[in-house]
């Protein structure tokens, strides 16, 4: 769903800048309680993760492919103020190293995927988790959370398209193809979102930041016969590791993903671009400026086999991501 340069007229692109990047500046605040020493490093792998499995194009109709989104699989692992942080940094790589999303569109981008996503999918999850309990519930709630974050982005794109899109539309028309092919799309999403989260869980429950609170309170008592309780969030690292040989093995699957599963990843049109061309105004998208840079549309523009694009890339997103989370956290110490 990134959009191009040439959809949106400069009010609405201004607009949407200006409310991304206060987006981004009450995130960063907000993310202090959210970041320590031992998940910021995490902060950084999802947002790798999700750059690169959103080269992961799959079918979802004749002719038309789909992609994770990932604020309410960011919102989830690390918090909806740092999701928010990570979707900025990745799409912020993407528009300019890769030409994916337009430059005066990044506002757009980070409004629509970043914060959109993120707000619904964080109050859906935590609508759901609320009403069940359980680790079978996160990954239910993070199902339902990120399917419906999908097509509520697609319809906050056509209500922006109305107000200043560069091509006269029937909102109604284009508000049902967008809403339906990413419906489908959503469905997608909740999958992936659901496994990665299960995922996680099942290895690391104490990085997942939505699932705090589902397990009970740890009492110990100290030797004086003082009882002394202990969150979950808290609790020492399980028994098979600390967090580094969990980092290192989300590095090497991310890295396959974007080096080596990426080569497989659908080449049909994504759903925002299959309704464009449909609705017929497709043609108002204009060349990146950066297009022609040997990354431009990963790697497609200076002859760089893709999985070498996404191998860069997620350095370029761990990297930036791991410096933006370090920047915002809470400095006290904690055990890993």
């Amino acid at each position: 769903m990134h959009v191009p340069d040439g959809f949106f007229n400069v009010a609405v692109s201004v607009s949407a800048g200006v409310v991304a990047a206060a987006g981004v500046a009450v995130c960063l605040r907000g993310a202090r309680r959210e970041l320590d020493d031992r998940t910021a490093p995490m902060a950084g792998l999802v947002a790798a993760f999700i750059f690169a499995v959103q080269m992961l194009n799959f079918p979802v109709a004749a002719g038309t492919s789909g992609h994770l989104l990932g604020g309410a699989l960011a919102a989830i692992l690390v918090g909806p103020y740092t999701g928010v942080l990570c979707m900025a940094v990745v799409l912020l790589v993407q528009g300019v190293f890769f030409a994916d999303g337009g430059l005066t569109a990044l506002g757009i981008n980070v409004t629509i995927m970043g914060i959109v996503t993120v707000l619904v999918g964080w109050g859906v999850f935590r609508l759901v988790s609320r009403v069940a309990r359980g680790k079978g519930a996160v990954t239910a709630a993070a199902f339902l959370a990120a399917l419906i974050s999908v097509p509520a982005a697609a319809l906050v794109f056509t209500l922006l398209f109305w107000i200043g899109g560069t091509s006269p539309i029937a909102v109604g028309t284009v508000a049902a193809a967008m809403g339906g092919v990413h419906v489908l799309i959503g469905v997608g999403e909740g999958v992936i979102t659901a496994l990665t989260v299960g995922a996680v869980l099942a290895v690391r429950p104490d990085l997942v930041y939505g699932a705090r609170g589902l397990a009970k309170p740890l009492e110990l008592r100290e030797a004086g016969g003082t009882t002394v309780t202990v969150g979950a969030e808290e609790r020492p690292a399980p028994a098979s590791g600390g967090l580094r040989p969990f980092l290192l093995g989300g590095v090497g699957l991310t890295l396959v993903l974007a080096g080596v599963v990426s080569f497989f990843a659908s080449s049909s049109p994504d759903g925002l671009e299959a309704v464009a061309e449909s609705k017929g105004f497709l043609h108002k998208a204009t060349d990146h400026a950066l297009g022609s840079w040997a990354l431009g549309d990963y790697g497609a523009a200076g002859g760089i086999p893709v999985g070498i694009a996404g191998v860069i890339g997620v350095g370029l997103t761990l990297l930036l991501a791991g410096v933006v989370a370090y920047a915002a956290r809470n400095r006290r110490k904690v055990r890993a």
